[in-house]
């Protein structure tokens, strides 16, 4: 995403794309249509904020199915460090490979970060819902894992 472009806004349509998935195959998001989508962002597989954030979608994955939502975790961890992630905490959902963070780029989320006073380009954390006809309901950006996931089911169930 370049710097002028204008970042996703609610009721808009989010932009379609295909990425290799655990699951074996390419995952395209507009073959989700009919079904909401709980996208999330996330810096790297096996790291504690990730690994907290993965298993709190896991844990909530049914009460996300019974509302007709399906939830899609992305970072640019390749597919071996994703089958091992899913694997060590039982995910129920697919995780996508975004290695050259195009995706991540188109919606935003890859950013300049600053750790122990080192700048770095990397993924903000960030989780978007939307909805069956593929547009933008909220976008959560620069998620605290703090009762982010009840954030997130409260806004599907008022779908």
């Amino acid at each position: 995403m370049s710097q002028t472009q204008t970042p996703l806004e609610a009721g808009q349509p989010v932009p379609d794309f295909t990425l290799p998935s655990s699951t074996g195959a390419d995952i395209k998001l507009s073959d989700y249509r009919g079904k909401h989508v709980v996208l999330y962002f996330y810096p790297k597989d096996n790291t504690p904020t990730c690994t907290q954030e993965s298993c709190d979608f896991r844990d909530f994955n049914g009460q996300f199915r019974k509302h007709n939502t399906e939830v899609i975790g992305i970072s640019p961890d390749d597919l071996k460090a994703h089958g091992k992630f899913i694997a060590k905490y039982d995910l129920p959902f697919p995780l996508l490979s975004d290695a050259d963070h195009a995706v991540c780029e188109l919606y935003g989320v890859w950013t300049l970060k600053k750790l122990y006073g080192r700048e770095y380009m990397g993924v903000e954390r960030s989780t978007f819902l939307i909805d069956a006809e593929g547009n933008l309901v909220k976008a959560w950006r620069k998620v605290k894992i703090k009762n982010h996931i009840a954030d997130v089911l409260e806004a599907v169930q008022a779908l």
